[in-house]
């Protein structure tokens, strides 16, 4: 047993993650016609949880409970990841991104987080409310508004040949890189970081 937690517990290469993660759109489309996504188990949640007659939430949202399994499923295995399979080894960065960070103030990591953002006390901060509450509802806005998040068009759309979904693929991209590469260091400036 300790041999297959050591197995899991080390990164896999691309070609062995990669075409796993592939395979899953083939693999849900033969199995049962389904698409491959996780933003859409939000609409489910809410289509199960407030039947207040809304139209976009008015429709059988019990045909998608393989959808919020799902979700459920990347939410226990990222716990059981963190207890069971945590690495106690410092994680190493390269060193031009974390002179990149160190630029931007952070520099104290725990785990793959860096606790100079995510912690509990900075959440009700300015800089909590900008990243957290504000980009939360930013890229859920946006997600909703490219009918999809970036797995969903990625993989997904992508992978079935869906012209949108190149696009919306190609901004996502262009949008993370000029938030990085542009916005991030006025904002952190901003919220005094």
């Amino acid at each position: 047993m300790n041999g297959i937690i050591e197995w899991i517990s080390q990164p896999w290469p691309w070609y062995v993650a990669g075409p796993m993660i592939g395979l899953t759109v083939p693999a849900l489309l033969i199995l049962g016609n389904k698409t491959f996504g996780v933003s859409s188990s939000l609409r489910h949640i809410c289509a199960a949880c407030v039947p207040a007659g809304i139209p976009f939430f008015t429709y059988n949202w019990k045909k998608e409970l393989w959808n919020l399994a799902f979700v459920l499923g990347i939410g226990i295995g990222g716990l059981l990841a963190t207890q069971l399979l945590s690495n106690p080894n410092e994680i190493i960065i390269a060193e031009s991104t974390m002179s990149d960070l160190e630029g931007l103030g952070i520099t104290n990591f725990s785990g793959l987080m860096p606790t100079d953002i995510f912690t509990w006390e900075n959440l009700f901060t300015a800089k909590g409310l900008l990243f957290f509450v504000i980009g939360g509802f930013l890229v859920g806005f946006g997600t909703r508004y490219a009918g999809g998040c970036t797995s969903g068009h990625a993989i997904m759309g992508i992978s079935s040949l869906q012209w949108q979904s190149v696009v919306a693929t190609i901004f996502f991209m262009l949008g993370g890189i000029f938030m990085t590469h542009v916005l991030l260091g006025p904002l952190m400036n901003w919220v005094g970081f």
